[in-house]
Order: C-alpha cells, then sequence, then structure tokens
C-alpha cells in the first residue's frame, strides 16, 4: 500500500500538471519507487504465503502490527512527533493484535 500512495502522489502532479512531469523526476527517486514497487509486491506474496500456512485470524492481526512498527520508526529514526492521537493508536493496535492471535 505505501508503494501506491507514493506512486499515486508522483503521478498526480503529472496528471493535474501540478508538477514537471515524469520527466523531472530523479534517478534516485525511480530506484527508490522500484525498489518500494519490488518491496511491496515480496511483502503481498509472503503475507499470501502465510495465509495459506496459517490460520487467518492469526495472520491478519500480526500483520496490522505494521502501523504500530512504522509509527516507532518514524519515531525513532525520523524523528516525528509521537502524538497522543498516535500513542492511543499504538497501543490499541498492539492490544488488539495480542487480543487476536491469544
Amino acid at each position: 500500500m505505501p508503494a501506491a500512495a507514493i506512486q499515486c502522489a508522483v503521478f498526480k502532479g503529472t496528471l493535474t500538471h501540478t508538477g514537471n512531469g515524469i520527466s523531472s523526476i530523479s534517478r534516485k527517486s525511480w530506484i527508490f519507487l522500484i525498489l518500494s514497487g519490488l518491496a511491496t509486491g515480496a511483502s503481498w506474496l509472503c503475507y499470501y504465503r502465510a495465509l495459506q500456512l496459517g490460520e487467518a485470524s492469526k495472520v491478519v492481526p500480526i500483520d496490522k502490527l505494521s502501523v504500530v512498527i512504522t509509527l516507532v520508526l518514524a519515531f525513532v529514526f525520523l524523528h516525528e512527533q509521537f502524538t497522543v492521537k498516535s500513542a492511543v493508536g499504538c497501543l490499541l493496535i498492539g492490544a488488539g493484535t495480542l487480543f487476536m492471535v491469544l
């Protein structure tokens, strides 16, 4: 899903003529877009394989922990603000995952 959001953001400028177009995208950005797409594809393959091997009631909640991991990594590495709202969200997602898995 994140790769799709990035790609939509990049191409939005092209479609609405608010950006300079695809030709203005740097080589480094193209590399990251391609790597993001490959990582997303690999993620979905692993997710569906996990669904084949395990119970959906246990696989899906663990997958949703990616939101918590993303928030924590953004706080640690990107020094983003950790608001009360995001802290409560992390706690609720973590508690819900634990509740579903047990």
